[in-house]
């Protein structure tokens, strides 16, 4: 079997392959007419970051049975395309995890002392001692958005310099907080009190543009921003109007919306310092990824056996058929209430109900806790870590099993609680393999759970869904499904809008707006 390795991986990586047997070709740097032209030769595919593997290049993968990412991030890997065609995608989660958190405390003290100005100062044969003033770190507010593994040893980092950390993670539990010394505040609360913000988040529509003009107001004037995330996640021109007006003091940016990022205007500002997308960049976390991932490839090649996949459970070939559906189900049920449900998790009760529960349904379980963890982790959660990632953030999980499913002949029912509040989804099999959802919290409703939905929580009058609707229409939204139920006649109701593209901040703001329209929530789910 031949193994193509697209990007630059350590030595020992492919020494790995090759011992095993397997036909190696490092081909670096090809355009995407060059791979897509030779990748239906191959069984595997090994990439970095570099490597776009898009749906078009999936296509000629006629061969490929597994594409292995040495690091974490998967922006660049079609993972849609890839399962549709039974494609593998593995990546190496916790490879980088010590060398990003280095980096981004590097960021952090380069910016906040100055490093890199003065460096080129003194190289200009300059003395400018009062020209590089900075700011202690002791007894200052580090934001963190997003306490996982990156964030949490940057949090370790940051105490042991005596700063004080405050999170904002909808999926740490309060008891896990204490363990780690942080303090959980919302989003709007964490930029008014921090004086340094970091971002450890992956890139997804929620995330898309965070820190913003809007937030940025919200934020301390002469606030400290670093991303060593995903480039997408800060909105750069907002950025660099609040650099240019002095309410962001200074910002260290690893990452950026376009890389690389051509001729752009932060490089013109003092107060602006970057690196070329560097947070996995050492050679320790390279090799481990390098040889991490090639012993994922030969032990799925050579063994069937499947470790890291974020788009496939490890599952003997036999049983696979059978689970796969109630997978499927399970995985979107956690996706739907994951973004819908508003505030920080304790506690996850699965149902299993009817003929489901002859099953083997350990898989399942975990297929709801991936879903309900991957629109926040997204790079980092897979089939073999989601039980570890909610244990260690403090999440309780709960299963129960019944023989009654009522009218059905097998239902799943999760539910997420946080203190006193709670939300159920219940959800079904159509024809034995097309999951639904038929019911939310209180409201009977039957929801094909796929693409991008708009879950309105209205009062029950006239003229919501015809306000919705013309609104939509106005701004070139098209309409697929709209499904709607309620408890009780002029009571609270709930209304699920199918749309055919993600829909921007804006035109949700306007929906919030409309009247009789209680609450919102924007629900992205894989097609």
């Amino acid at each position: 079997m031949k193994v193509l390795v697209s990007d630059n991986i350590s030595d020992k990586g492919v020494k790995i392959l090759e011992k095993a047997g397997l036909e190696v070709d490092v081909k670096t740097g090809r355009t995407p007419e060059e791979l897509k032209k030779d990748i239906g030769k191959y069984d595997a595919l090994i990439v970095r970051s570099a490597t776009k593997a898009t749906a078009d290049i999936i296509s000629a993968a006629r061969k490929l049975k597994v594409i292995g990412r040495a690091g974490s991030g998967l922006d660049n890997v079609d993972k849609i395309a890839a399962t549709k065609q039974g494609i593998v995608v593995m990546n190496t989660p916790g490879g980088n995890t010590i060398t990003t958190a280095e980096h981004t405390v590097a960021l952090l003290l380069s910016m906040a002392r100055k490093i890199p100005q003065a460096t080129a100062s003194m190289k200009q044969g300059k003395w400018e001692k009062k020209k590089f003033m900075g700011v202690e770190l002791y007894n200052k507010t580090l934001g963190i958005i997003g306490l996982g593994n990156i964030g949490s040893h940057v949090a370790k980092m940051a105490q042991g310099m005596g700063m004080k950390v405050i999170t904002y993670d909808p999926y740490l539990s309060e008891e896990k907080a204490k363990t780690l010394g942080v303090e959980i505040v919302n989003l709007n609360e964490l930029f008014k009190e921090a004086d340094f913000i970091t971002n450890h988040i992956p890139l997804t529509n929620e995330t898309r543009g965070l820190i913003s003009e809007k937030s940025i107001a919200k934020m301390k004037k002469g606030v400290m921003i670093i991303n060593a995330s995903r480039g997408g996640v800060v909105d750069e021109k907002a950025l660099y109007d609040a650099l240019k007006s002095g309410k962001v003091a200074a910002a260290a940016l690893d990452v950026f919306e376009k890389e690389p990022p051509a001729e752009s205007p932060l490089f013109e500002l003092d107060n602006f310092i970057c690196t070329p997308h560097l947070g996995a960049s050492t050679e320790d976390a390279q090799e481990n990824v390098a040889i991490a991932v090639s012993n994922q490839i030969v032990d799925y090649l050579l063994y069937g056996t499947i470790r890291n996949a974020v788009n496939f459970p490890s599952v003997s070939a036999d049983v696979l058929p059978v689970l796969q559906p109630y997978i499927n189900l399970a995985e979107r049920l956690g996706g739907f209430i994951s973004q819908n449900f508003d505030g920080s998790m304790e506690e996850i009760i699965i149902e299993y109900k009817g003929t489901v529960t002859e099953l083997d349904l350990e898989t399942v379980t975990i297929a709801v806790l991936k879903g309900i963890l991957t629109p926040i982790l997204e790079e980092t959660v897979n089939y073999i870590n989601a039980p570890l990632i909610a244990k260690e953030r403090g999440i309780e999980v709960k299963e129960t099993t019944t023989d009654d499913a009522g009218n059905y002949h097998s239902m799943m029912v999760v539910t997420v609680r946080s203190g006193k509040k709670e939300s159920t989804v219940s959800g079904v099999l159509h024809g034995k393999k097309e999951p639904r959802i038929i019911s939310v919290d209180d409201f009977a409703v039957e929801i094909i759970p796929e693409g991008e939905l708009l879950v309105l929580s209205n009062n029950d009058k006239p003229g919501v869904i015809g306000n919705i609707g013309t609104l939509l229409g106005k701004n070139e939204i098209n309409i697929a499904r709209m499904h709607f139920g309620r408890a009780d006649r002029g009571g609270k109701a709930i209304s699920v809008v199918t749309v055919d593209a993600p829909v921007s901040k804006d035109i949700l703001s306007k929906i919030k707006k409309l009247p009789n329209v209680l609450s919102l929530n924007h629900i992205h789910l894989p097609v």
